[in-house]
This record gives structure tokens, sequence and C-alpha cells, in this order.
């Protein structure tokens, strides 16, 4: 889930509907300036794995928990940056959900699984707080990287042939890179962040020149993106939300039947040049 801070309450955005909004910003990516994140043989490879990476999370989201201060639990904005929090979960519950991600697309879409599956090896060592994750919990962690790591070279091997000469480490990291980008963007749009941030990793113009991309909030839901990335000059979209009331989260019982009748309301999102 991701918990925005309203007056009232909050406005809570699942993270599959944060992962297509991710894919919807994927479809648009190229113009002039910037080039395609791959061939056209992987396109629909590499927006199938930046719509889906968070599929796995659709359980966990429609049974949502209160944290220990009695706020929704979800990402939010002060997490935006921020991977530590792994004193407050469960981590063997954790890394199933983030492993099935990869095995959510894997049988009908290896390309995509790897990209998915390096997007969670990153978030869970070059971006993880590793401090934060109990001395007893280690090994499993450990254990979870390498069996990813794995699972990405097993994929590898069973591409099909139009993929498979494009499984090399750049066109990968390319990929990857891509995936992060887009997935950074609707998390900051997600939470309503309200300063101007270089998004995940620089990307390619059609000079082989690498530009890092920063996106400046402009108030009501807008965001200027410079570099502009995207093949028009103005985007707009809409994420489905529901409005939690504060009153609601007094205890479990009372949140989860506040979100199970909570209608589902659109929360705009508009980028411009």
């Amino acid at each position: 889930m991701i918990r925005i801070a309203t007056s009232t309450g909050y406005t809570l955005v699942t993270h599959q509907e944060h992962a297509r909004l991710a894919g919807r910003f994927a479809a648009h990516w190229g113009n002039a300036r910037f080039t395609s994140p791959g061939p056209a043989a992987l396109l629909p490879e590499i927006v199938l794995a930046v719509a889906s990476h968070d599929d796995a999370w659709a359980l966990r989201d429609a049974t949502p928990f209160l944290t220990r201060e009695g706020r929704p639990a979800a990402f939010t904005r002060e997490l935006v940056g921020a991977y530590s929090a792994f004193e407050e979960i469960d981590l063997a519950d954790y890394l199933a959900v983030r492993g099935a991600a990869t095995e959510a697309v894997a049988a009908a879409h290896p390309y995509a699984a790897i990209l998915i599956s390096m997007h969670t090896v990153n978030l869970l060592t070059e971006q993880a707080d590793l401090s934060t994750i109990a001395p007893a919990d280690r090994p499993l962690h450990a254990a979870f990287i390498e069996g990813q790591l794995r699972r990405q070279r097993e994929l590898a091997s069973v591409l099909p042939p139009e993929q498979a000469p494009h499984a090399t480490a750049d066109q990968l990291q390319r990929g990857f890179e891509f995936l992060q980008f887009c997935d950074n963007l609707s998390l900051l749009t997600c939470v309503g962040y309200d300063h101007a941030r270089a998004l995940r990793h620089t990307h390619p113009d059609v000079d082989g020149i690498r530009h890092s991309v920063v996106c400046t909030p402009l108030g009501e839901n807008t965001y200027r993106l410079a570099p502009w990335p995207f093949d028009q000059p103005e985007l707009s979209f809409s994420v489905p939300a529901r409005q939690v009331a504060a009153a609601a989260c007094a205890d479990l019982a009372a949140y989860r039947a506040a979100c199970a009748v909570a209608p589902f309301e659109a929360l705009s999102i508009r980028l411009v040049s």
C-alpha cells in the first residue's frame, strides 16, 4: 500500500496500481532526444516488467495492516530513497512476496522476470540498510539474494530465440534502470512528493550521452520533468485510490472494515515538460 496523509485521514493506493501507473509512464517513453529503452523485440517485455513488478503485493494489500502508531502500514513520502525498516517487518513474509513478484511472470515472460528480479536484488542490497536486519535473519536474506541471482541465470537459459541475443549484461542493465526510473517516478507522484528530486539512474540520449532527469512538483499533483523524456509535451493519468478517515484507524478491525467499503476515487497526476 502507498499512503498519503490528508487533513482528515489518508489516501491509499495499492502497490499494483502504482506499478500499473509506472507501466503507463513506460509506454510513453522516447522522443527525438531520448532513445528507446530496448530493441523492438524487447519493448513489450520491458514495459510488462515495469507494469507487473508489484503484482505479488495484491494479496497483501487486500489484507491491510496498521503500524504500531495506528497508521495504515504503507509506503510514504518519508520512505522515498530510504529502504531501512526491516526491523518492522516479518522478513520471511516480505521475501516471499518479493520472490513471488519474479515468479508471477516467469513462465510466460522470462525476460520480464529477470528485470523484476534485478530490481528486487537491488532494493535488498544496494538500496538497503542491512544493519536493520536482525542477525538471526541475515542468513535468510543472503540465501534469498543468492536464489534470485540463480533464478536470473535460469530464466536467461530459457529465453525464446528472438530475445536470447539481447540478454547481454548491458541490455539487461538498461532495462533494469528503466524499470527503476518508472517505478521511482510513480512512487514520487503517488505519495505527493513535495520537492525536486533526480529520478533513479541516468538515461542515454540519441547520442549516447547520459542525463539525470529531475522531477519537480508544481502543486496540485502536477510535476515537471527536465529534461523531458516522453513522447508528448504533457501527460495526464488517473490512479484508483481510496480515502480512509483517521478515526477509522482506531483498531485493526475498524480499519479493515473501512478499507473494504471505501469506494475507489480517481487520483489525478499530471506530467509537464
